[in-house]
């Protein structure tokens, strides 16, 4: 079994990665830091891409990118954890990458946001706390 971080961009990242990493000493588990590139982000990618150089980007080098966010998200807390680069839809990946894997936890971080804010934007944590069927632990942070 593994502890799933699942991380973005933002500075919750290191919060998250380091309580992975507690839970995965406390479990003696290794940890695996998933972030997800979105089908948006490809398509910017795919057209800066494009307009550069006149070639489409493979779908293999669009997960090396999310591999490299990840794995530069654990350099920068200096814990071991194996970074992983997925494409899609973060709740969606995240949720069956962690029932793949077979995770016996999955860490996740989200931000305050009022019952209108989620409504009108949606919540990959919300969406990860209701698909999830791997226990989750939720950071909260500001």
């Amino acid at each position: 079994m593994t502890v799933v971080a699942a991380i973005d961009r933002s500075d919750r990242a290191d919060s998250v990665i380091t309580h992975a990493h507690q839970l995965g000493e406390a479990l003696d588990e290794p940890v695996e830091v998933v972030h997800v590139l979105t089908r948006d982000e490809f398509v910017s990618l795919e057209r800066t891409n494009v307009s550069e150089t006149g070639e489409t980007v493979p779908v293999a080098d669009v997960v090396e990118i999310a591999e490299a966010i990840a794995a530069e998200a654990i350099e920068d807390v200096g814990v071991e954890a194996t970074p992983v680069g997925l494409l899609g839809d973060p709740a969606d990946e995240v949720v069956n990458y962690a029932d793949k894997e077979g995770a016996s936890y999955l860490v996740i971080a989200g931000r305050k946001r009022s019952p209108v804010g989620k409504a009108l934007f949606g919540s990959v944590v919300q969406s990860i706390l209701l698909n999830a069927s791997t226990p989750v632990v939720s950071l909260r942070t500001e």
